[in-house]
C-alpha cells in the first residue's frame, strides 16, 4: 500500500497520486530468495547487452526486440531512458540480478500502468544459461507481491502468445488464473495472427 506517513508528511492526497504518479514513493529495488530485483542503472548497459546476445535465439520467437540485438551503445541510452521512466512512474523496467554472482540473468517489469486502478502487466525473459532453474517464477512471485503490497495494485496481468508454453507455465506456477483467451488478437512480429492468453490476479476493495 502507499505509505500513510508519506501522504501525511508531504500533504499529498490520493487524488494527487493518481494525477501525478511521480509523487508516489516506493523502493527502487527489492529482493527475493536468490534475486535482487531493481530498476535499471547506467552500468547495466554492457552486461544487459551480453545477456541478450547470449539469449537471442531463444527470445526471437516471442520478443520483437530480440530479432536484431542493438549495440552496447544503444543500451547505454536505453538503460538511462528506463531509469528516467521508472523515476517518473511511467514504466517500471526491472533487472533480475543474481545475488550470489551479481550477474544480470533476465529482465522483467511492470508495464502498461494505469495508476487510477492501479493495474499493471508483468513481462519477463530469462538469460539462456539460467533457464530452467525457477528464477523467472521466483521473480514473478516477488514482483506480484511488490505490485499488490507496495504499489497498491488491484489488478496484475500476464499476457502471452498461446504458443509460448514456457511463458504460460510461469504464469501458472506463479498462481495466476487464466482469465481469458483472445483469439486472433494481434499479429506477431512475423506477420502471423496470434491468440493471446490473459492471466490475471486481482485484489478487490474491501
Amino acid at each position: 500500500m502507499i505509505e500513510t506517513e508519506f501522504l501525511r508528511r508531504n500533504s499529498v492526497s490520493m487524488e494527487d497520486l493518481v494525477e501525478n504518479p511521480i509523487l508516489r514513493d516506493f523502493p527502487y529495488s527489492f529482493e527475493t530468495e536468490r534475486l535482487i530485483i531493481r530498476g535499471p542503472l547506467p552500468e547495466d548497459a554492457a552486461p544487459l547487452h551480453a545477456a541478450v546476445v547470449e539469449s537471442q535465439e531463444e527470445l526471437k520467437p516471442w520478443m520483437p526486440w530480440a530479432m536484431e540485438v542493438p549495440t552496447e551503445a544503444w543500451y547505454r541510452v536505453r538503460v538511462r531512458e528506463g531509469q528516467l521512466k521508472f523515476l517518473a512512474r511511467e514504466d517500471l523496467w526491472l533487472m533480475l540480478v543474481h545475488k550470489a554472482t551479481g550477474a544480470i540473468i533476465g529482465g522483467s517489469g511492470l508495464h502498461r500502468i494505469d495508476w487510477n486502478v492501479p493495474k499493471f502487466e508483468i513481462g519477463y525473459w530469462v538469460r539462456t544459461s539460467y533457464a530452467g532453474q525457477g528464477y523467472v517464477t521466483e521473480a514473478v512471485k516477488g514482483i506480484t507481491d511488490f505490485a499488490f503490497d507496495t504499489l497498491g495494485a488491484r489488478r496484475v496481468e500476464i499476457r502471452c502468445d498461446v504458443k509460448n508454453e514456457r511463458s504460460a507455465a510461469v504464469a501458472r506456477r506463479a498462481g495466476y488464473p487464466l482469465e481469458a483467451t483472445f483469439h486472433c488478437d494481434a499479429r506477431d512480429h512475423f506477420g502471423h495472427l496470434r491468440d493471446t492468453y490473459i492471466f490475471a490476479k486481482v485484489r478487490r476493495e474491501e
